[in-house]
């Protein structure tokens, strides 16, 4: 049996099937190996940007700690001594770390005597924090590390 074929030429049926079989298997896999590839990529980055936003968050937490314990000290002659009053110092009580699970804290400590300096530190994620440029003599004596920590300005 001969069909018409665009080019003017006629053909079989068998010619015609092999023309309309669709994709082999080679191209299947290619292209699933490629989106596969892409997705890879894809949840790396947003999982890698979800930890710089995370990071972000806390250190704008620490700098509002920050600001909240010097307005007591303002209000007060001293800063708080407990974390009941660095919690009163602080409009809707001390903040929370975002991921707020196993190690990803915030600490607080506080000099419950004579209330003359805090330390306030969170955790960070990715990059490094700024553990290392606090006074060693100060309330903020928690090493090296990934900590971003703020303490009394006065």
């Amino acid at each position: 049996m001969r069909l018409y074929s665009p080019s003017g030429t006629g053909g079989d049926v068998r010619s015609m099937r092999r023309l309309n079989r669709g994709f082999t298997l080679l191209e299947l896999l290619v292209v699933i190996s490629l989106i596969g590839l892409l997705v890879t990529i894809g949840s790396v980055s947003y999982t890698s940007a979800q930890k710089k936003s995370r990071d972000a968050r806390r250190k704008g937490d620490m700098k509002a700690v920050q600001n909240g314990f010097e307005q007591f000290y303002a209000g007060n002659t001293r800063y708080p001594k407990t974390s009941g009053e660095g919690g009163g110092a602080m409009v809707g009580g001390l903040p929370t770390d975002p991921k707020n699970t196993g190690t990803y804290v915030y600490t607080f400590r506080y000099d419950a005597t004579n209330g003359i300096s805090y330390c306030a530190c969170g955790l960070l994620e990715s990059g490094s924090g700024n553990a290392t440029s606090v006074p060693a003599g100060s309330s903020c004596n928690w090493g090296p590390g990934n900590y971003f920590c703020v303490g009394n300005l006065q």
